[in-house]
């Protein structure tokens, strides 16, 4: 009976914890992190602002557990959706086209968890969601590289430039403008997965037909992206 209560109360612990963490999210993907504050997050979470102290003692704390989460989440559809795929040449496509899909998805986000300038440090967190992400990354073009699939090559500088890329070509400063439109952001996720495959060495014919294989399933719908878009 003890131990029935104690269970019940680590639960009920973990999904208040989780309920201020999706707070946080939501308030970044409507305003940017500069909207992660306290008081706004606690009445998003339902809960008083005291509670959002006791689980994140500081808003450093709160962003930089923010940005884990995120990407602890993006990393593991990473990973399932390379691990899902046929071959380690589609693997790595289904890798980049991940990361593609779940920037342009919500970019506001995106860049919030990246770049976007705080007034806390959030630099480590931020540091080792960057590196978990190049890891694995690394870890699909070395594996296509042991399969004879691409040539020989410093597949961990490989994977900070695809990484790099993918981010600055869609979220940064530079990105296009007009990602809103379903069928633009289509052809930027295909674009950007095409040239990250050529850049470690595919060729181009296969390239294109791992493209397809990969963008088109990890895409959502045109209803789903018009909502995502927005």
């Amino acid at each position: 009976m003890v131990y029935r209560r104690t269970h019940q109360v680590v639960k009920r612990l973990a999904a208040r914890r989780n309920a201020i963490l999706n707070a946080a999210r939501d308030a970044a993907a409507d305003g940017g992190m500069a909207a992660v504050q306290i008081a706004p997050v606690a009445i998003r979470a339902n809960v008083a602002a005291g509670t959002v102290y006791r689980y994140f003692p500081s808003k450093a704390d709160l962003i930089s557990e923010l940005i884990a989460d995120v990407s602890r989440a993006e990393l593991s559809a990473i990973r399932r959706a390379a691990d899902a795929a046929p071959g380690p040449s589609s693997a790595l496509a289904a890798a980049v086209t991940t990361v593609a899909v779940h920037v342009v998805s919500n970019r506001k986000l995106a860049w919030g968890i990246l770049a976007e300038p705080v007034d806390v440090d959030v630099t480590e967190s931020r540091m080792a969601s960057r590196r978990e992400i190049a890891a694995e990354m690394e870890l699909r073009i070395d594996a296509a590289v042991r399969a004879g699939h691409l040539p020989t090559q410093d597949t961990a500088l490989a994977a900070t430039a695809l990484i790099g890329a993918l981010h600055e070509a869609l979220v940064g400063p530079l990105a296009p403008g007009d990602l809103d439109d379903p069928i633009k952001l289509r052809d930027a996720v295909q674009t950007i997965t095409l040239f990250a495959l050529r850049a470690v060495g595919v060729l181009d014919a296969r390239a294109r037909g791992l493209v397809v294989q990969a963008v088109m399933p990890a895409l959502p719908a045109k209803r789903e992206m018009s909502a995502l878009a927005g």
